[in-house]
């Protein structure tokens, strides 16, 4: 029985990678018999201009039948002045939402060869691979009550950032169990010391880690967090933390790996159905000038045939060709350096294909 792929190239550079990283996920269905198909769909400004909200129902009823879904990136200044609640952003939460997508794993993973491009001393970034592990259903960005009003005649704001035990403790399991297939170190992040959130945060945490002798469990103060991670980050293995905490602290690990489009991210529920998207945004900046890096939303490809499909060897074959053309010297702008060949969008993604043919 095949297999089924919703494709959601979505807005800015979004159509641009996705279609190299379609070229990797058509050879490797080719290569290793994987019996996959694909079906494409609107997300975000896209699917504005086309049904007039950023997640039409249809897209999403095709989302809850797939097996999976390949996310490019959402949003754009010609959508920034529209209705808040009709926002590109809004579909991707809504999305996540309604998939009941709420462990996103993110590697933080240093290429070799990239160790140069990265704003810290090669020392403290090479032989760096964190996995981030955020909550990304609950939290401050789904909280109710919120709202902006004015009183006393001023404009006054506010955000409600409330977690049950039981959202806890389903993305603590998913931390340990990572751990568990890697060095055996869980830090959880929090912010224990003033949020109250937090402090059942770590209260739930400390019970999941009597299930998990073997690994070994930390804590930490967000903001402690944030400095260990350009002073120390080889310190960590797996982290675990909230949906904002986790947005904000994937985003600062990505530059220590020499670019943030260098970083896949999957967005799983509980049996391991995802979406699959690389953790940078849409660029409307270089937006159709072909200078966008697909190697994110590539290796999203590799994260979705690993944990979806459980296609480890075609998912170690896709790592292993963005590695080799690493070594050819290839570079989109973002990771150049002196003495490497600058490429565009269209050719990076050639290049992987060529060396997943070779393969």
């Amino acid at each position: 029985m095949s297999k089924k792929i919703l494709i959601l190239p979505g807005d800015g550079i979004g159509p641009e990678i996705i279609a190299e990283a379609v070229k990797v996920l058509n050879l490797a269905n080719e290569k290793f018999n994987l019996g996959l198909e694909t079906v494409e769909g609107e997300l975000g400004g896209a699917a504005i201009d086309k049904h007039g909200v950023p997640l039409a129902d249809s897209t999403l009823e095709l989302a809850r039948e797939v097996d999976a879904v390949l996310l490019g990136a959402v949003g754009g200044p010609k959508w920034d002045t529209i209705e808040k609640s009709i926002r590109p952003e809004r579909g991707l939460l809504k999305i996540r939402s309604e998939l009941g997508l709420f462990a996103n794993l993110r590697p933080a993973i240093l290429y070799p060869q990239l160790a140069d491009a990265s704003s810290l001393k090669p020392e403290v970034v090479s032989g760096l691979d964190i996995l981030i592990v955020r909550e990304l259903t609950g939290g401050i960005y789904f909280g109710a009550p919120r709202d902006q009003i004015v009183e006393n005649g001023e404009r006054k704001a506010f955000d409600t950032l409330p977690y049950s035990e039981s959202e806890i403790r389903r993305i603590a399991r998913v931390g340990f169990d990572m751990a568990m297939v890697r060095n055996k170190k869980l830090c959880s992040v929090d912010k224990a010391n003033v949020l109250a959130s937090s402090q059942l945060w770590r209260e739930v945490v400390e019970e999941v880690a009597k299930d998990y002798p073997e690994v070994e469990l930390s804590h930490m103060y967000v903001d402690n967090a944030a400095m260990q991670l350009v002073r120390a980050p080889k310190q960590f293995d797996v982290m675990v933390t909230d949906n904002m905490f986790g947005d904000i602290l994937s985003d600062e690990a990505s530059m220590l790996t020499g670019s943030i489009g260098m970083l896949p991210s999957a967005s799983l529920d509980a049996n391991n159905k995802g979406m699959y998207e690389p953790c940078h945004g849409s660029a409307p900046d270089i937006a159709g000038k072909g200078l966008a890096n697909p190697l994110a939303t590539i290796l999203s490809v590799s994260m979705m045939l690993r944990y979806t499909f459980n296609q480890a060897a075609a998912a170690d074959a896709i790592e292993q060709a963005v590695s080799l053309v690493l070594d050819q010297g290839l570079r989109t702008g973002d990771i150049m350096s002196e003495g490497m060949r600058q490429v565009g969008t269209a050719e990076m993604g050639d290049a992987v294909v060529a060396a997943l043919q070779q393969l």
